[in-house]
């Protein structure tokens, strides 16, 4: 297993908490959010920029190893609004750190060494 597909750095997780602004399934602002895999490890998931989302300790430990959409049903969380939430942080991520926001739009700098 190649390990840079493993591994989330730390300016990808300042990223991610920042969009996010608290706990991505429960929204509880929190300066000690866990990072917590949507597609849990022990599914094959891993801890990427596009797997990884910031959780509250309480959602982190309730959640486990469960898949997202079953534990957030469960929860009676809503699903639709995770789901939605989760593709628009990692759009403006991507927009924002590609330069995908316009035609003639230069490039923002990365936070961190792109995998690859």
């Amino acid at each position: 297993m190649d390990s840079v597909d493993h591994d989330l750095v730390d300016a990808e997780w300042t990223a991610l908490v920042e969009a996010w602004g608290g706990c991505a399934y429960c929204g509880a602002a929190s300066d000690h959010l866990q990072r917590d895999c949507v597609l849990p490890i022990s599914r094959g998931g891993r801890y990427t920029l596009t797997n990884v989302v910031p959780a509250c300790r309480s959602c982190n430990a309730s959640k486990c190893n469960q898949e997202v959409t079953t534990w957030l049903r469960r929860k009676k969380m809503d699903e639709r609004a995770f789901l939605t939430n989760h593709v628009r942080v990692l759009a403006d991520l991507a927009a924002r750190y590609s330069g995908g926001s316009g035609a003639g739009t230069p490039a923002a700098p990365l936070p961190f060494e792109p995998a690859g």
